[in-house]
């Protein structure tokens, strides 16, 4: 069971980190929005029938659009659109058929003011959402990190680099550490950081993975302890200087029927681990627990 003990032994042990500051910059063309300060939440549009989360899914534009704009009206900062699922048995979608899909919608929620992501490990549709009007990659994959990465300080956008063993989320096997995954993670992003500096890169959020995807990680306690674990010590990757995204979890197997408030339980993890940026599909039950996590210790007037 997770304790007040263990989490003070991590803490202790780590916690220095947690005291340094994460990189502070400007999201989107209008420069309204800044990563690094306070949490920020990413709502969620899956294109893919595919996807599992079915709050999440839009099947023509028009939906999407509304749910976008739905999503911000919830209290979302960005909006995060997805034209390929990351379950194993899915469908793979080419990059033309991301681009004929996700770019109208991209050029809309953009011309409504909205801040829009796209998940992709594709430069081909990096340089297609980024012409219509999207301020952030969501990278999964590390194929075609450098193009990425050049394509998006050309257009003073921003990436999100997932760690991946493998060359994307949707190509991997079982996940190997050689001990504390932090290590890991750092190493894996000290490396990204580098290469994207190389490219005049420096708005970067380095997001650790919440594992769902490897092989060795379907069983459910062993992943859903892998994921607590790794949203409580988020604060260990403050060293590296960056803002960190953390995907929550859905942990079906033991939430099931009641699994749309599993978001908002990992959410009170990740914001103890001092997560920067939430990437979830429940934005407004996740929003009311940041907003009442927030009120404790605040000035409150009587």
């Amino acid at each position: 069971m997770l304790t007040l003990e263990w989490l003070s032994e991590i803490w202790g042990r780590y916690g220095e980190a947690a005291q340094m500051p994460a990189k502070r910059f400007a999201i989107g063309q209008n420069q309204q929005l800044e990563a690094g300060g306070r949490p920020l939440l990413m709502g969620v549009i899956n294109l893919s029938p595919q996807s599992w989360y079915r709050e999440s899914v839009c099947l023509s534009r028009k939906a999407a659009v509304q749910r976008g704009k739905v999503l911000v009206d919830q209290g979302a900062d960005i909006v995060d659109v997805g034209g390929e699922s990351t379950l194993s048995h899915a469908d793979r979608v080419s990059s033309d058929a991301q681009i004929e899909a996700v770019v109208p919608i991209v050029m809309e929620l953009a011309c409504a003011g909205i801040h829009v992501s796209v998940e992709t490990y594709s430069d081909r549709v990096a340089q297609a959402v980024l012409d219509a009007g999207a301020s952030i990659i969501n990278m999964t994959g590390i194929r075609r990190n450098e193009a990425i990465y050049r394509l998006a300080a050309s257009y003073g956008a921003a990436v999100i680099v997932s760690y991946v063993q493998g060359e994307n989320v949707r190509a991997v096997g079982n996940l190997k550490f050689g001990g504390d995954p932090f290590h890991d993670f750092r190493k894996y992003f000290k490396i990204q950081i580098s290469i994207a500096a190389n490219q005049s890169l420096k708005k970067l959020f380095l997001d650790p993975g919440m594992g769902f995807y490897y092989r060795n990680l379907q069983d459910g306690r062993r992943r859903v302890r892998y994921q607590m674990e790794t949203l409580l010590q988020t604060f260990r990757l403050g060293s590296l200087g960056f803002p960190v995204c953390q995907a929550l979890p859905h942990a079906f197997d033991f939430f099931r029927e009641e699994v749309r408030v599993a978001e908002p339980f990992f959410a009170v993890l990740a914001a103890l681990g001092k997560t920067h940026l939430f990437r979830t599909h429940e934005v407004a039950r996740v929003k009311s627990v940041l907003d009442t996590l927030q009120s404790f210790g605040s000035d409150l007037a009587d």
